[in-house]
């Protein structure tokens, strides 16, 4: 198995074997089901609408998660004084990224796709169709995948997880200032790769800290 595989997997059973994934997890879907009875369903009459209504509300719970998934992805290594044991293993950078990066987003995943029950009770009053729930879901992931992205560059840069979630917030907000600018902007402003560009400053802040 490869180094990449081997640290998700470890990321992945750290979230299911500690309070703090389980938390979260539970804070989202109670958001969520909140949102989804107050917002969604509130003056909606078209089966589509609703659906929307909670893509669109979905999309806060999920980012606000995301920053905090990822706040112990590398402040709890330097907390624990684990990460110079990462740094002597032969593992290169890039590959404790991708890997704590993929391990967080495959419980992220597993958090949103959790949700498939909401918008799925439209059926019983209505239809639904199959390829807006999906393209739906993608948004959401991908959405989670970019904040997934920033929240990792914080942990990298913080010594706390507490300033980590603080750094990924900041980073988060200047991004979505960012993207609201972009939308009234040609491109290549509106076109930025978010989850790409977070991992690839990420790398590079733990290649600075390896010469150190």
């Amino acid at each position: 198995m490869s180094p990449v595989l081997l640290i998700a997997r470890r990321e992945l059973r750290g979230y299911l074997r500690t309070m703090t994934g389980w938390i979260i997890a539970t804070s989202v879907l109670l958001i969520d089901g909140l949102l989804f009875n107050a917002f969604a369903l509130e003056g909606a009459r078209r089966s589509t609408e609703v659906l929307t209504r909670f893509f669109y509300f979905a999309s806060g719970p999920t980012m606000v998660a995301a920053i905090f998934l990822a706040m112990r992805l590398l402040a709890e290594e330097r907390q624990l004084g684990t990460l110079a044991l990462l740094y002597a293993s032969p593992v290169r950078d890039r590959d404790i990224v991708l890997g704590k990066f993929l391990g967080a987003l495959a419980f992220l995943s597993g958090l949103t796709l959790a949700t498939v029950y909401m918008p799925l009770l439209i059926l019983v009053h209505g239809h639904i169709a199959v390829g807006h729930l999906l393209a739906g879901y993608l948004g959401l992931l991908l959405l989670g995948a970019a904040s997934l992205g920033l929240g990792t560059l914080g942990s990298s840069l913080a010594r706390t997880q507490i300033i980590a979630v603080i750094l990924g917030a900041a980073l988060l907000v200047s991004l979505l200032l960012a993207w609201l600018l972009a939308s009234a902007t040609e491109p290549p402003f509106s076109a930025l790769l978010v989850t790409w560009v977070a991992l690839f400053a990420t790398t590079r802040v733990l290649e600075a800290r390896r010469w150190r």
